[in-house]
C-alpha cells in the first residue's frame, strides 16, 4: 500500500475498497459526531461507512472507516485518508473536535 503525505493529518493512499476487517456493528463509536457549532457532521454507520456533511451540504464526503481501540482511520471514496482519536467521549480528527450529537455544546 503506497502512501503520499499531502497535508498534516491527510494522506492519499492506494488501498482496496474492501475493509481489512469486518465492521463491528456493536462499536460504541457508531453514530453521529458533530462540531460544537454543528457545521461538520460525521455519521459513522454500523456497516463501516461514513457520511460527512458540511454546513448545508449533505454527503459532502463519504467513504469507509475502521476503528481499532480508540483510533479511527478514514478512507474517502476519492482516495484520501485521514485519522482521528477518541478520548474522553470526544473525537479529535484532522484539527477538529467532534462530540456525540446529543452531547455537543451549543
Amino acid at each position: 500500500m503506497a502512501a503520499t503525505a499531502l497535508h498534516k493529518g491527510f494522506t492519499q493512499m492506494s488501498t482496496p475498497e474492501k475493509s481489512v476487517s469486518a465492521p463491528d456493528k456493536t462499536n460504541p463509536y457508531v453514530g453521529m459526531w458533530v462540531t460544537a457549532d454543528g457545521h461538520i457532521r460525521h455519521n459513522l454507520l454500523p456497516n463501516g461507512r461514513y457520511d460527512e456533511a458540511r454546513g448545508r451540504r449533505e454527503s459532502a464526503y463519504q467513504g469507509r472507516y475502521e476503528i481499532r481501540g480508540n483510533h479511527i482511520d478514514y478512507w474517502d471514496d476519492t482516495g484520501f485518508t485521514a485519522d482521528g482519536e477518541f478520548r474522553g467521549g470526544i473525537l479529535y480528527h484532522a484539527g477538529m473536535v467532534l462530540y456525540r450529537e446529543e452531547k455537543a455544546p451549543r
